[in-house]
């Protein structure tokens, strides 16, 4: 294992993808998103994504110099077009206009359309946040997941995130799950690390509970709780595509394939302004406190340690820095 500083893995990635056709600025975004995943252990959203966003951007399935529009189809509906270049910077690109508004109206939304995969929704209601806003997102991905009881795949695992501020520029409560049992990531590296899965995470293509990880990623993941997950993936997919001009997850081809059509997924993302209620303050304290009352039980996403530097294994490093001298 290599032990590499994040300022090194958000320079290189950045240097990666540039090399493959990124501009500038959305190179750093990217890389950025990758250095904060792996800063927090989220390696399935760091750089075990690299690769392919190089191998996107030579095919072109993602737009590496796509600039980002943003429009205000009303004073608190922020849309932004993502040009089928990559979610970060268009995320940064109306980050800004979207919490002028809430902050005017008290709550807004921003929708973004024609985007590649954001990877880690969290990433994003985070910096709305650090910014004293809530911030609730939703965004949809390839299809992986029947109806309970079926077996045709109709959404994706359709990940939410909710990120509440503590009012000292910090985070109070965050959490950022799929709304299947587990992530596909943690399928495929099962997959590729030739170990079998848990009963309950996935059926085979026929609908039946399978331990095998080929099996799962030919047939379907299983919605968590079963009608409840399977609700809320829904409502995910109604957000996400309904609201942002992205494309149902039925039709959205695997992500990590080098060559097809654009991801064309949808990010959307409802800011409230906590301070249109005097009581938020109290209540959020009242409720962090009571949390806390046993021993080690704590609010989702508190006291989250980021390290610096991360262990990275050998072979994906070489490959990292291979990438960034193509």
């Amino acid at each position: 294992m290599a032990h590499i500083s994040l300022k090194t893995i958000e320079e290189t990635t950045q240097a990666a993808l540039i090399a493959h056709g990124a501009d500038a600025f959305p190179a750093a975004e990217v890389a950025r998103a990758v250095a904060k995943a792996e800063a927090v252990g989220n390696k399935i959203c760091g750089l075990y994504y690299v690769e392919s966003y190089c191998q996107q951007l030579a095919s072109g399935r993602v737009k590496g110099k796509a600039v980002p529009v943003v429009n205000a189809r009303r004073s608190a509906a922020i849309h932004v077009d993502a040009g089928f270049g990559f979610a970060q910077p268009a995320f940064a690109y109306g980050l800004p206009v979207a919490l002028d508004a809430a902050r005017e109206a008290g709550v807004a939304t921003m929708a973004v359309g024609h985007a590649h995969t954001c990877t880690s929704l969290g990433y994003f209601t985070e910096q709305i946040a650090h910014a004293g806003l809530i911030g609730i997102g939703f965004t949809n991905a390839s299809p992986i997941v029947a109806a309970p009881g079926g077996k045709t795949r109709v959404i994706g695992t359709n990940p939410i995130a909710f990120s509440v501020p503590d009012g000292a520029g910090g985070i109070a409560m965050q959490f950022d799950q799929s709304t299947t049992t587990v992530a596909l990531g943690k399928i495929t590296m099962a997959k590729a690390a030739g170990r079998q899965i848990p009963e309950g995470w996935a059926v085979d293509a026929d609908g039946n509970p399978t331990t095998d990880p080929e099996a799962a990623l030919a047939g379907s993941l299983v919605s968590m709780g079963g009608y409840k997950g399977w609700g809320f993936g829904l409502m995910a997919e109604i957000l996400a595509a309904g609201m942002t001009g992205g494309i149902l997850s039925k039709d959205v081809k695997p992500l990590k394939a080098p060559e097809g059509a654009p991801h064309d997924l949808g990010q959307y993302y409802i800011i409230i302004d906590p301070s249109s209620s005097p009581e938020f303050g109290a209540r959020l304290e009242a409720l962090a406190a009571a949390a806390a009352t046993d021993e080690g039980a704590r609010m989702p996403g508190q006291n989250k340690q980021q390290n610096d530097p991360v262990e990275v294994d050998d072979a994906v490093w070489a490959m990292i820095e291979g990438f960034a001298k193509a």
